[in-house]
C-alpha cells in the first residue's frame, strides 16, 4: 500500500534542529546540542558539529556516496548543505533541498549555489539524474507505507535510468534477547519504525516517524516500484549504503 506520510510543514516555532543548525553557524560553539527524544529508547543527542562535516571528516559511507553521485543531483535533507558544497566543490551540478528555512538560509551563506526550501513529497518541478539522501535522509518517510509512497513519487524526480542514493540501518540488534533470539512482535507494525521529537534549549519539535529499513526489506519494496537495488558499502554498525537504479 503507497501512503503519503505524515508530513506537516515544519513551523519556524517547532524547527529546534535548524535552530542549532543556525546557532552553531553564527557561533561556532562546540557544545550546541540538539536533544533527541524517541518512543523506544532513552533520549540521545546530535551535536551541531556533526553536522558540519566536511572532507575526510566524513564517515567513509557518505564519501562513497558523494562519489556515485552523477549528473544533476538533488540532496534532499540538505541540513547545513555539507555534502551539497562538497559535491560543489567537486565541480558537480547539485542542489540543496530542505523543509527548513533556518538550514537553507545556513547552507546558503557556506556559498551552496543551488538552494530550495521544499517539502519534497509535494516537489515535481524538475528531474535530476541523482537524488541524495544521507544521515538516513531516507528515514523521513517514516514507515514502509510511506516508503512505498516515496519510492513511487521518487520516479516523477528522476530522469530515465536516475538513481536514488541513501543509507540506513537495520536495528534488529535492537531487539535481541540475551540468549541471541529476538523480541519482536510479528503482528505489529515494522520494528524499523520509530517516533522522534527533537529538542534545542526551549524550542521542542513536533513528533515525527522515522523509518530505519533492512536491506532485504529494501529490496522487495524497491523491486515492486520497479527499481533495481543494490548496496555500495556496507560499514561495521548494521549500516549500509544503498543505490535504487529505475529499470
Amino acid at each position: 500500500m503507497s501512503v503519503l506520510p505524515n508530513v506537516a510543514e515544519l513551523s519556524p516555532e517547532k524547527d529546534a534542529m535548524g535552530l542549532a543548525i543556525e546557532e552553531y553557524h553564527r557561533t561556532g560553539d562546540e557544545s550546541i546540542e540538539v536533544i533527541v527524544n524517541s518512543d523506544f529508547s532513552d533520549p540521545d543527542v546530535i551535536p551541531a558539529a556533526l553536522l558540519f562535516r566536511m572532507g575526510e571528516e566524513l564517515p567513509e559511507l557518505e564519501r562513497v556516496a558523494l562519489d556515485a553521485c552523477q549528473g544533476e543531483i538533488l540532496d534532499i535533507g540538505a541540513g547545513s548543505g555539507s555534502h551539497a558544497l562538497m559535491l560543489q566543490q567537486a565541480g558537480k551540478d547539485v542542489t540543496a533541498m530542505d523543509i527548513s528555512p533556518r538550514s537553507i538560509k545556513v547552507a546558503k551563506e557556506r556559498g551552496v549555489q543551488k538552494v530550495l526550501q521544499e517539502n519534497i513529497f509535494f516537489y515535481e518541478k524538475k528531474q535530476y539524474d541523482t537524488l541524495l539522501m544521507l544521515m538516513n535522509g531516507i528515514g523521513l518517510v517514516g514507515t514502509l507505507d510511506g516508503l512505498a509512497y516515496f519510492l513511487e513519487h521518487a520516479k516523477k524526480l528522476l530522469k530515465p535510468g536516475g538513481q536514488l542514493i541513501f543509507d540506513s540501518s537495520d536495528i534488529i540488534y535492537l531487539y535481541q534477547e540475551e540468549d541471541g533470539s529476538y523480541l519482536i512482535d510479528i503482528a505489529g507494525e515494522y520494528y524499523g519504525q520509530l517516533s522522534y521529537w527533537m529538542e534545542y534549549k526551549d524550542m521542542k519539535g513536533d513528533p515525527f516517524d522515522w523509518l530505519y529499513v533492512a536491506f532485504p526489506v529494501l529490496e522487495e519494496y524497491a523491486e515492486a516500484a520497479g527499481y533495481e537495488a543494490e548496496v555500495l558499502y556496507m560499514g561495521d554498525h548494521h549500516d549500509f549504503l544503498a543505490k535504487l537504479t529505475l529499470k
